[in-house]
This record gives C-alpha cells, sequence and structure tokens, in this order.
C-alpha cells in the first residue's frame, strides 16, 4: 500500500435539527488501499459519505484530494473531483443496453450523432479488464444483480475514479459472485485506486481490506491496520462495550416451561438468513443478538409472515404453518413491533386510541367494526397498563415523546392478545426510565402471562438482563445458542466476533 493520502477528510462535522450526526470525525484513505468503514446503525458511516460525495453540505472540517481542498456540493461535483459511488441498490437503468448505462451522459459522437460502434467496443474492453465478457448490446436487466453491480463498478471507474465507494455491494449476492466482485476490487487495488468499503459483514471486511475506521454515536472511535485488530476488540468498539464490563443487575432468570410453542427447522431466505434453527417455549425470553445486518430483523420477519421462507419449516404448536402476510401470523397470534417506529409503527395522524386499536381491527376484519365505547375501554386500559402519557386517548400520536410512542406501538401488538411478541429493538431512542420500564414488562409477560417474546436490541446489556436465551446471528447465519451463566457480555461479543 502506498503511504502517499490520496483523501483526507479532518475534523468533519453535520448537525440536523436536533441531532448530532457527525462530530470531529477523522477519515484518511491512501492509493491501493481498501478501507472499510464500519459502525453500527446511527454511527454516522451514511452520512460521513454523504458529505464526501457532495449530497450533504458539511458543517465543519476540511477535505482534501491528493492535498488539494475540495468541497463538493453535489455528487456530479464530486464525481469531477474523482470521487465514485458504488450503491447497495444498482442505480442505473435496466431498460438501457449495457454500453448505454456505462456510457450515460457522456457518450462519443460522430457526423453529430450517437457513435453506438465506439460505446459498444469501449463498453466490452473496459468490461474485459474486470474480467467481465458479456455481450453489452444486452439491456441491463437482463443480467444478475452481480453482474449489473460490476456494470456500476465499470461505469464509475472510466469517468476518472481515484476513490471508488462501495456502499454494502455485497447484501445480495451469494458467495461465489462475492468472490468475483473481490477479485475486481483487489485487481482495482493493484492499480492504485483507493477503495471505501461500507459493510456489516465482518468475514467479508477481514478477507478483503487493509484498514478499518470505526464510528460509533457520530464519533470516530479510531482507525486501525486489519492485521493488528482482532474481531472481539473490534466488535467491543463498535458497540462501546470493553470486554469484562459485565452489568447483570436485575437479570432475567425466569424458568420457561418445557412446552414448544414455535420451531423453525431449516429456515432459509437468499439476503436473509440461511438453514436457521430454533425452539422457543411458553414463557420465554429469547434475544437475537448480532450486528446491523446479521440477520436478526430478517429472521424476526419470516417468524411473522413479512417474507416467506424458501426452505425449512415453521411448525407452531407442533403442526407446520404458512405465512402468506403478517395477518396470516396475527391469527396465529403472533404480534411483530417492527424496528423503525416512525416509519413502520405509529400513523402520525391518527389518534393514540386509534394506534392502538388499529391492530385489533385488522385482526378482526374491516367488516367487524369495534364499537367506539369499546374502543375506548381498551385504549384507556393498555395506557394505564403501560404508564403511556397522554394529554388524552385522542391525542395525535406524531406529538407524544419517542418513549411514549414507543408504548403506544407495544400497546398495539398486546392487545391482539398474542403468544408469540417480537419486539425488534424496543427501546432505540428513547430514555434510560422508559427502556428499564420496558424491559421490566416483557419479564412480566413472560413470567405472569407465559407468553413467549423474542427480544432483539443493538445494546448488549439490555439482552444479557432481559432474555433468557439467546441466539446469535453472524452473517445471515445462527453461529450460537447461549444460555444460563454463559449470557454475559464476553460470549455474546466473542459468538458475534467469530474467527479467532
Amino acid at each position: 500500500m502506498a503511504e502517499e493520502a490520496l483523501l483526507t477528510m479532518r475534523g468533519i462535522c453535520k448537525y440536523f435539527p436536533g441531532v448530532r450526526a457527525l462530530e470531529n470525525v477523522d477519515f484518511t484513505l491512501h492509493s491501493g488501499e481498501v478501507h472499510a468503514l464500519v459502525g453500527e446503525n446511527g454511527a454516522g458511516k451514511s452520512t460521513l459519505i454523504k458529505v464526501l460525495t457532495g449530497v450533504h453540505a458539511k458543517d465543519g472540517g476540511k477535505i482534501a484530494m491528493e492535498g488539494r481542498p475540495i468541497s463538493p456540493s453535489s455528487p456530479l461535483e464530486a464525481m469531477k473531483c474523482g470521487i465514485s459511488t458504488v450503491y447497495q441498490e444498482v442505480n442505473l437503468c435496466p431498460n438501457l443496453s449495457v454500453a448505454e448505462n456505462i456510457f450515460i451522459g457522456r457518450e462519443p459522437k460522430k457526423a453529430g450523432g450517437i457513435d453506438w460502434k465506439t460505446i459498444n467496443r469501449r463498453a466490452a474492453e473496459l468490461l474485459t479488464t474486470l474480467n467481465l465478457n458479456i455481450d453489452v448490446t444486452k439491456t441491463l436487466g437482463s443480467y444478475s444483480v452481480a453482474v449489473q453491480q460490476m456494470i456500476a463498478i465499470a461505469r464509475a471507474v472510466d469517468v476518472d475514479a481515484k476513490v471508488l465507494i462501495l456502499d454494502e455491494p455485497t447484501s445480495s449476492l451469494d458467495e461465489e459472485e462475492t468472490q468475483r466482485l473481490f477479485a475486481v476490487v483487489r485487481k482495482l487495488k493493484a492499480q492504485g485506486l483507493g477503495v471505501i468499503f461500507v459493510s456489516h459483514f465482518l468475514d467479508q471486511i477481514y478477507e478483503l481490506c487493509d484498514r478499518i475506521t470505526v464510528l460509533r454515536n457520530g464519533e470516530l472511535v479510531g482507525a486501525y491496520a486489519v492485521a493488528e485488530l482482532p474481531r472481539v476488540e473490534l466488535i467491543s468498539k463498535m458497540i462501546g462495550k470493553e470486554l469484562g464490563d459485565i452489568q447483570s443487575m436485575g437479570k432475567n432468570t425466569a424458568l420457561c416451561g418445557d412446552e414448544v410453542l414455535i420451531e423453525a427447522d431449516g429456515l432459509s431466505a437468499f439476503g436473509r438468513i440461511q438453514d436457521f434453527d430454533l425452539q422457543i417455549h411458553r414463557g420465554e425470553v429469547v434475544g437475537f443478538a448480532g450486528l446491523l445486518g446479521s440477520g436478526r430483523t430478517e429472521t424476526a420477519e419470516l417468524l411473522a409472515g413479512v417474507a416467506k421462507p424458501e426452505q425449512g419449516a415453521l411448525r407452531m404448536n407442533g403442526r407446520e404453518v404458512h405465512f402468506n402476510s403478517p395477518l396470516d401470523a396475527m391469527h396465529h397470534k403472533i404480534a411483530f413491533c417492527p424496528e423503525d417506529r416512525k416509519i413502520q409503527g405509529i400513523i402520525g395522524d391518527l389518534s393514540v386510541r386509534e394506534n392502538i386499536i388499529i391492530g385489533l381491527q385488522a385482526k378482526k376484519g374491516m367488516w367487524n367494526h369495534i364499537p367506539l365505547k369499546e374502543q375506548e375501554r381498551i385504549a384507556d386500559e393498555y395506557i394505564k397498563l403501560l404508564q403511556i402519557k397522554v394529554s388524552s386517548p385522542e391525542q395525535l400520536i406524531r406529538n407524544l415523546s419517542g418513549g411514549n410512542q414507543q408504548k403506544a406501538i407495544i400497546a398495539r401488538w398486546l392487545v391482539t392478545q398474542p403468544d408469540l411478541l417480537i419486539l425488534d429493538e424496543p427501546t432505540r431512542g428513547i430514555d434510560i426510565g422508559t427502556k428499564t420500564e420496558i424491559q421490566k414488562m416483557v419479564i412480566q409477560l413472560a413470567r405472569e402471562q407465559h407468553m413467549s417474546i423474542i427480544f432483539i436490541s443493538s445494546e448488549i446489556d439490555e439482552m444479557t438482563r432481559t432474555c433468557t436465551r439467546l441466539a446469535v446471528l453472524r452473517d445471515r447465519r445462527k453461529v450460537a445458542e447461549l444460555t444460563g451463566d454463559d449470557i454475559n457480555s464476553d460470549r455474546v461479543m466473542a459468538a458475534i466476533a467469530g474467527g479467532a
């Protein structure tokens, strides 16, 4: 790796109303280097990339390319500075030919028109240098996602890029396609290109990258040589949890019964999870632990009917079930409280009462309308049960605090009286007091109502306190299952890290 600093970002700050997205962040990329940018959800990775590519204007700091100050105000300006980005979702035109996609907006001209012969020849030559031999006159949409990624990279490189940003490029690729992509990246690295690799897959980071920069809560944790940073230390830096710092106050030690409520046997869905096995007993709190992108939410969505498995079986009370929709899962007494309460949870223009009732109304069907008096009784009961702070049940839910919105969404699903309640990041972005209330509520539901609960959280302390069993996921597979005294921070981080 060359010692020349190709790209430097110093003291980068970015603020949004009420949010400190980046605070004094440094980043350095060298020529001929593949540099991983990692961090959990909300760490600032995407914001840093958007500042670099001109999507967001920085509120502080300096950016330089080969020592020359730059300040791109748009992706086009960033491209002119030598910075190209290939996103997780290929943003090309599937109805145009491969060659047209590579040269769109900069087509060679001849006799006042487009020189198609030159475009097709140059496109084929460019792809050959990336070990991709395809018919460039066919439409982009006729090729696989993996090939489309290669074509997007070819376009990015052909605009005289010095820095190539790959944002989750392998999320839709299988192992063979990933290796083909890596071969291309290594070839570009050998040609002196600097590559920023954004990924949640630790195995891929340790296979491909030279250095790692870690962000957490909008701040720089540090930059490290891959060879000198053990995986478990990387996990510790990402989540802000030191090894051996175990807090087990109020740990859930409740015993569950022997009755198996739901069983997953070899559940698989491409891009979501592979060969997932798990039994959940009545009255048990099972945690799904792992980094963002490990398959936690994706597995929960399979169990809740949001997505359908391609292989494997799902059984409830010993009988195989098939869910074609979340409503099917609701009729089997499964409730799913999703991760993003703003987008997937609350309906901001409806009242707290309406938001609480809507799940039960959906389950009953549109023709079995719940009388207003019954709605009011149910809403009052659960507002009191969960201590939701409202001026009135008719208050618009968008005007509640984040924590009270979260309680109202949980109330929505408790009203349906589920046997299995799936909570995906139920305490994210809420105050510590409300977090504690939700954790206590989960434990009480399991102990007193024998409800089975799947609890997903990025906070390991919260998982070790709340869960009686942990399924640890990494790179879309379950890699460990922890019970009893093994549910502690050290064991969880070691399982997430994997490797040596």
